[in-house]
Parts: structure tokens; C-alpha cells; sequence
């Protein structure tokens, strides 16, 4: 078992810069999930750590071991793919066994390893099919335990659900995570759904255009956010967002976006105090607007009113997209709320959850920098 760390890591191709200056420390047994848009990096930094791709500045370290000129097969890391890469000629025990046939493993060893794995993933019935004969979540099990059998101090997984459908990704998420418990090993896994990385991640590294924008617990990310890209990117629907300015009124103050005024009382204002009379951006999270009919007991309201664009009937909760003053935003709200499209109706935003950023440089006014991860001083400066 191993750690992993990215030492101000720089990847280019040309003169396209799709790395820049990542540092990240990965302690053993963890489950790191990268996640992003297209086009981020995501997928370059495993591969780089994979040995797939050259470092073109910086260092990669397994363990205490810097691996940049070490052969991908000689990382100790197993890598599931997001086309799983199967042998098509070839059963599932020997996808399986494929990996150590090369690597002259004594034969008994073999057989018991890729039994003992099959059979920890389901798949035992299955060693005498071949891929033809699966199921995208056969495969996708196949790809794992050809992974397994390796016993590996890292495993890497690149998308490896994105081929199945809606169903069996959700069923294959929590096979994911029970794997990981059982193993006990370090995890990488890559991602574009922030819904798959919250749900299985134990940190969540996001990247956009080759930059770290925060790596941090699920919970962290979703509630302190430290720019507008990584609370706009984590959530679903995504955070509504409003350019604002902040007015004194009384102790506390205003934030007003020319449709909604939300005043901010005394007790929740400090962070916000240096830019008052200042442009900021104001994020509400779908979940804290709420039907007024239907508002919780225990938030801090602020009513405004808004036409209602389109509903969406999801059964437990209904999905408002409303429109006022030519703002548009979203909402989650109580499934028997009695909205109507081209209805007007009271909504209510719960200010105990508003965010606050700077118009200019888009990070957050009351980021708390007491949640980053302290592992991430772990990351060495050599």
C-alpha cells in the first residue's frame, strides 16, 4: 500500500499548458476522486501517475519513490479503463489472469487469485464466457478484478462507468465504495459527474483548465466553496448566481441584485464588511429556495416573487425555473407545491445559506481556509 503525491506537477503539450503546478498528497488507503469538466486535466494527471504520460515538469512520488522515469509495470499501480480494454478472443478468467501470466506468476497462484477475486466480485458463474457474452456491468467487473488480481498499491480508474446506464451506475457506485472498504487501498478515480464523486469520494480534488480549484471533503466542498467555479460545479442543479452589491443598512447590510434584496443581519455580516459599496456575486443553491407555502420552520427567509418558466415533476421534489426582472433561477421545492407554469408565486430564500464572492476574482468572501484538507501540507517541496 502507498501514498501519492503530485509535487508541483506541469504537463504540456507544445505550447498548450494542460497541467499547471499541481501539488497534491494522496495518504494511503484513501479515496480520491478528480473530477471536472472536459478538458481539465483530469485524466492527464492518472495517466502521468499511470506512467502513460511523460511529466513535463515537476514529480510524481509513490510511496516515498519518485516514479517519473520508472515503467508503467513497475509502479506497483493497476489501472481500470473507461472502454475496460477486454481481450475479445479471450474468457474471463483469462482477462483476468492475462496480467500475471506476464509476469511469470507461479500458475497455482494465478487460479487462486482470480477465483478468490471473481467470487468477491460477483463473477465466479462467469470465467468461461467471453466479453461477447456480458453485460456492460459484467464487464465493467471484469475490468475491475483483472485489476484486483494484481494486488496493487494503487488502483487507478479512468471513468470506468461511463458505459453503463443509469441504473447500474448507481448500482456499480456502491460496489465501487464497498470494494475500496475491503481492500484497503488507495483509490484515484476520475470523473466528469460531480454526483459520482460526491457519493463515493472521501476527498474530491476539482480541476478546471489544468488548475486546482479546491480539494476537500464532499461536505466541505458543497458548503464552503472557495470560488464561484467550484460552488457552481458541485450541486445539482447548479447554484444559481447573481451579480449584487452589498449597502450598509443598519448594523448589518443589504445585498441587493436589483431583483432580490436579501438583508443580511449583524451576526452573519463580518466577512462581508470590507466590500460593502464594492460588486459581489451572489450564489443560492437551488435546495434553499422554497415554495413559501412550504418553507422549513427553522431558516431565515427573505421572500421574493418570480414567474414561473417551466416545472419539472421529479416526485420527490419539484424543479422550478423561474424568471423576474429578466433574471433567471432555480429552484427545489416541496412536491406539493401548487405551481403552475406562467403562475406568479412567493418564493422564500433561506439566507443562513447564502454565498458571497468578489465580482473581480470570483473566490468567496467568507471562505474558511480552517476546512482545507491538512494533508495537502504533505505535499513535499523537493
Amino acid at each position: 500500500m502507498a501514498s501519492v503525491t503530485f509535487n508541483h506537477v506541469h504537463k504540456r503539450f507544445g505550447n498548450t499548458h494542460v497541467i499547471n503546478d499541481l501539488n497534491i498528497y494522496v495518504e494511503d488507503k484513501e479515496f480520491l476522486v478528480f473530477v471536472g469538466p472536459s478538458g481539465c486535466g483530469k485524466s492527464t494527471s492518472l495517466r502521468m501517475l499511470a506512467g502513460l504520460e511523460e511529466v513535463t515538469e515537476g514529480e510524481i512520488l509513490i510511496g516515498d519513490r519518485v516514479v517519473n522515469n520508472v515503467a508503467p509495470k513497475d509502479r506497483d499501480i493497476a489501472m481500470v479503463f473507461q472502454s475496460y480494454a477486454l481481450y475479445p478472443h479471450m474468457t474471463v478468467y483469462d482477462n483476468m489472469a492475462f496480467g500475471l501470466r506476464l509476469r511469470k506468476t507461479p500458475k497455482q497462484i494465478i487460479d487462486q487469485r482470480v477465483r478468490e477475486a471473481a467470487k468477491s466480485l460477483g463473477i465466479d458463474p462467469l470465467l468461461d464466457r467471453r466479453p461477447r457474452q456480458l453485460s456492460g456491468g459484467q464487464r465493467q467487473r471484469v475490468a475491475v478484478g483483472r485489476a484486483i488480481v494484481r494486488e496493487p498499491a494503487v488502483f487507478l480508474m479512468d471513468e470506468p462507468l461511463s458505459n453503463l446506464d443509469a441504473k447500474l451506475r448507481v448500482e456499480a457506485r456502491s460496489f465501487i465504495s464497498k470494494l475500496h472498504q475491503r481492500l484497503e487501498t488507495t483509490f484515484i478515480y476520475v470523473t466528469h459527474d460531480q454526483v459520482e464523486a460526491m457519493t463515493m469520494g472521501t476527498r474530491i480534488c476539482v480541476l478546471n483548465a489544468g488548475e486546482l480549484q479546491q480539494i476537500d471533503s464532499p461536505f466541505n466542498l458543497y458548503h464552503n466553496p472557495r470560488n464561484v467555479f467550484v460552488a457552481g460545479f458541485i450541486g445539482s442543479p447548479a447554484m444559481n448566481f447573481f451579480d449584487a452589491s452589498l449597502k450598509p443598512q443598519g448594523d448589518g447590510l443589504v445585498v441587493d441584485t436589483g431583483v432580490i434584496q436579501i438583508n443580511v443581519p449583524a451576526s452573519k455580516a463580518g466577512p462581508y464588511r470590507d466590500h460593502v459599496g464594492k460588486q459581489v456575486v451572489l450564489g443560492v443553491r437551488p435546495e434553499d429556495i422554497h415554495d413559501v407555502d412550504y418553507q422549513p420552520a427553522n431558516i431565515t427567509p427573505s421572500h421574493v416573487e418570480a414567474n414561473v418558466d417551466v416545472i419539472e415533476q421529479m416526485g420527490n421534489e419539484m424543479i422550478l425555473y423561474l424568471e423576474e426582472g429578466g433574471k433567471t433561477f432555480v429552484a427545489r421545492t416541496d412536491p406539493r407545491t401548487q405551481a403552475r407554469i406562467g403562475q406568479r408565486i412567493g418564493m422564500a430564500i433561506n439566507i443562513d445559506n447564502i454565498h458571497l464572492f468578489d465580482a473581480q476574482t470570483q473566490l468567496s468572501l467568507s471562505f474558511d481556509t480552517k476546512t482545507e484538507d491538512a494533508k495537502q501540507q504533505k505535499a513535499v517541496v523537493r
